[in-house]
């Protein structure tokens, strides 16, 4: 039986590339998620009203929404974490530090997790970022 020793994963709001090294191997799985851009103004079109924030009502649903597709999303890259007990999270925006605090509040809690900031990276530069973080 392949026990998963470590985990790392890139990840961003749209997409999370997570690779599990095993005794023998390693193995890349992509998580896409159903988030849409967090909601803004109707095509980036800004208003020349001093006070048009006063003059529109607010509408919660579409945050509501966003943030109801990102905890979805976080499940299920938690799920594919498993039960690593070493975990390295990287990438470029919010998405690795809001992981991470879903994972210290998730059962299993006690990993040692890593957080890094990177780029962009395809996907053989995360194994091989991976690799390399594990190796030390």
């Amino acid at each position: 039986m392949w026990m998963t020793r470590a985990v790392g994963l890139w990840i961003d709001h749209r997409k999370a590339v997570v690779v599990a090294l095993t005794d023998g191997k390693d193995t890349t799985d992509l998580i896409v998620s159903k988030v849409e851009k967090q909601p803004g103004r109707f095509a980036g079109v800004r208003s020349r009203e001093p006070y048009e924030s006063q003059m529109v009502p607010a509408d919660d649903r579409q945050e509501h929404r966003f943030h109801g597709h990102l905890a979805a999303y976080y499940d299920a890259v938690i799920s594919s974490i498993g039960a690593a007990q070493r975990v390295l999270i990287f990438g470029p925006g919010e998405a690795k530090t809001e992981l991470k605090q879903r994972l210290d509040r998730h059962p299993g809690a006690g990993r040692d997790v890593a957080v890094e900031t990177s780029d962009k990276l395809t996907t053989r530069q995360v194994v091989a970022k991976v690799r390399t973080h594990f190796a030390q």
